[in-house]
């Protein structure tokens, strides 16, 4: 094996001379900044005169930076480096000089996965300059025709996506050991649990958690037979954010991970979303231009969705830094915000997985865990309750009709939409999910990237939603006021619901400071994912490259932020989930395949059951004794 590609070779103990210095610079600043943010929040009158306007931004930055870079900076344990992490197939960072990096980047590119879509994005950003309105013009009419013509096949592949998943829980399939009967996990389950979560549904949970299920309140989806603010819009509200947030879209990411997972650890692929071509195109011929596209369109929409994402967050993160100290959110801070957080980010995933993406992943449980605990004890309780249990009744009872109809523009423009942009965002996620399974039942995986996350996912939207929609009913708070009163920003949704409620303040700290924590989370992971498509095939990322595609995604970020077409470039990016969608069905279909002629033998859950229950005994046909 060549130092190219020999894992030992790839040191990760942090006990390089830059990260000594970070830890020693990281922490103080981390005490200092946050004693500043924390009296702002609590005792602003002791700070008010000494940090004011976009200084409040800038401490705010370098509180949640120098915490998140302290804990991905750390060295790992005893015996606890990349070697024994069991990730034989992922991220196996190859560690060069500076000078080896810039060296050596571009010859260990792949040509098409790096050149194609830094391409396309420079002719997308060199269009939104020189022709915006016929460049929104195109895109726009491009993803109307899909939404509209194509929403059959969206709604019919992810709710087969949903069945496909639901038999591989129950049924003998689910027995498969990813990576053979010997093979043991990398990583706690805990640990597993968080790394799927927080990668895969990304920042959009605290984006449109107090604000989606507004929406379908002011305004009820045509199978939600209520009036407009009535007591009945409340559970179709929450119904129908739980059906765009909840088992479906883990659904859609899980039907590429585990034929990923599949062919990776039992058959040899490379850890590439074109390796669920395996059953038709073989191993060896996975570089072949059918495997190419696949790949690069996986690139493209990964960037795409990031990107998105990190203007989405960052104007909501600058809107409760308004909210809460005045500052507006024009002039440098954009540009503020998106640097200070791709430095984040970009620390994280030069780390690897086993430090700083785990680690902040594990710290964004928590805060996640805390903040439901603090809303449950403060908010509306009776109201999050009852409309969330009826909410939940509702949900399982129509899940089958309101995934298969087709109700004209609100389903377009609602559920297609939706369903695009988690089958774009599946491949990154898919490939994610597959690149942490070694060791894993495929019955885990699913229950894992399904069940589990979803029920996070869905007791969110209960409770943040709940109590947006219990403020607004009642009239506590007039969030759909605020909303307009900013032009219909979503951004802005959950800091008057905080105003309203005991701890405020509290509640604004640690929201800012999930929407900081689950970008990181989906954007470090993002980063590795593409270095890991973009990078020769036979080759282990470098730092150099993790670097590169982290600090492009911030770029296109800012671009979106500083020249406009946010909403543009998030089409563009959905646009990519119509071939997802069929290439889903592909997955499955060779998925089928290979189970059926490879892995027989295996008995279901409940077949076991079955085989357990006491027996009856019958007697027929007993003749009675009598004389010779």
């Amino acid at each position: 094996m060549s130092p190219e590609t020999d894992p030992h070779a790839m040191a990760f103990a942090g006990t390089s001379a830059v990260e000594r210095f970070l830890r020693k610079v990281l922490l103080p600043l981390c005490a200092l900044s946050g004693a500043v943010v924390v009296s702002g929040f609590f005792f602003p009158a002791l700070v008010g005169s000494v940090v004011a306007g976009g200084g409040w931004l800038v401490v705010s930055l370098l509180f949640f930076g120098s915490g998140l870079g302290y804990l991905a900076v750390l060295p790992v344990e005893d015996g606890a480096d990349e070697r024994g992490s069991g990730a034989e197939y992922f991220l196996r960072i190859r560690r060069l000089t500076v000078t080896g990096t810039l060296r050596q980047f571009l010859a260990r590119q792949d040509r098409a996965t790096f050149w194609v879509p830094v391409a396309v994005f420079a002719l997308f950003f060199a269009a939104q300059v020189v022709a915006p309105t016929r460049t929104v013009g195109a895109v726009n009419a491009a993803r109307d025709v899909l939404l509209r013509d194509a929403g059959p096949l969206f709604l019919g592949a992810m709710f087969l996506a949903v069945v496909y998943c639901l038999f591989l829980l129950v049924g003998p399939w689910g027995e498969v050991r990813l990576g053979g009967p010997e093979a043991e996990p990398a990583y706690t389950y805990p640990t597993y649990f968080s790394l799927v979560f927080t990668a895969g549904i990304a920042a959009g949970i605290v984006f449109w958690g107090p604000a989606e299920a507004l929406f379908h309140y002011a305004s009820p989806p045509p199978y939600v037979d209520a009036a407009p603010e009535s007591s009945g819009a409340v559970v179709g509200a929450l119904t129908y954010a739980l059906f765009h947030w909840g088992v479906s879209a883990w659904s859609a990411y899980t039907v590429l991970g585990v034929p990923i997972a599949y062919f990776v650890y039992q058959r040899g692929a490379p850890l590439r979303v074109s390796t669920i071509l395996t059953p038709f195109l073989g191993v060896a011929d996975l570089d072949s231009p059918a495997g190419k596209l696949v790949d690069t369109l996986a690139v493209f929409a990964t960037i795409g969705g990031i990107a998105t994402s990190v203007a989405l967050v960052s104007q909501q993160f600058l809107t409760g830094i308004d909210f809460q100290w005045g500052v507006s959110s024009g002039g440098l801070r954009p540009l503020l915000f998106v640097g200070g957080l791709t430095l984040i980010y970009v620390l994280s995933a030069t780390t690897g997985v086993h430090r700083g993406i785990r680690r902040i992943a594990g710290v964004n449980v928590v805060l996640f865990g805390l903040f439901g605990a603090l809303l449950v004890a403060v908010g509306p309780r009776s109201f999050v309750f009852d409309r969330g249990l009826a909410a939940l009744g509702n949900y399982a009872a129509n899940f089958v009709p309101m995934s298969l109809y087709l109700g004209g523009a609100w389903v377009a423009d609602w559920t297609v939409w939706n369903w695009s942009w988690w089958f774009s965002w599946a491949p990154f996620a898919g490939l994610f999910l597959a690149a942490l399974s070694r060791g894993r039942r495929v019955r885990t995986v699913v229950f894992t990237g399904v069940v589990a996350t979803s029920a996070a996912t869905m007791a969110w939207f209960l409770l943040m939603g709940g109590t947006a929609l219990g403020l607004q009913h009642s009239g506590a708070a007039d969030v759909l006021g605020a909303i307009a009163a900013r032009g219909g920003s979503e951004a802005v949704a959950g800091f008057p619901v905080f105003a309203a409620l005991p701890l405020g303040e509290l509640l604004m700290f640690l929201f800012l400071a999930l929407i900081v924590v689950f970008i990181t989370t989906s954007a470090d992971t993002s980063t590795l994912v593409v270095a890991v498509l973009t990078t020769r095939r036979e080759i282990a990322p470098t730092t150099g490259s993790i670097a590169f595609w982290g600090v492009f995604q911030g770029v296109v970020a800012l671009s979106v932020l500083l020249i406009g077409g946010g909403a543009t470039l998030q089409a563009v990016a959905v646009l990519t989930g119509g071939p997802f969608a069929v290439l889903s069905l592909v997955a499955l279909a060779g998925l089928t395949l290979t189970f059926r002629r490879e892995e027989g033998g295996h008995t279901s859950p409940v077949r076991r059951l079955w085989e357990r229950l006491p027996k009856v005994e019958t007697h027929h046909d007993v003749e009675p004794p009598g004389d010779d």
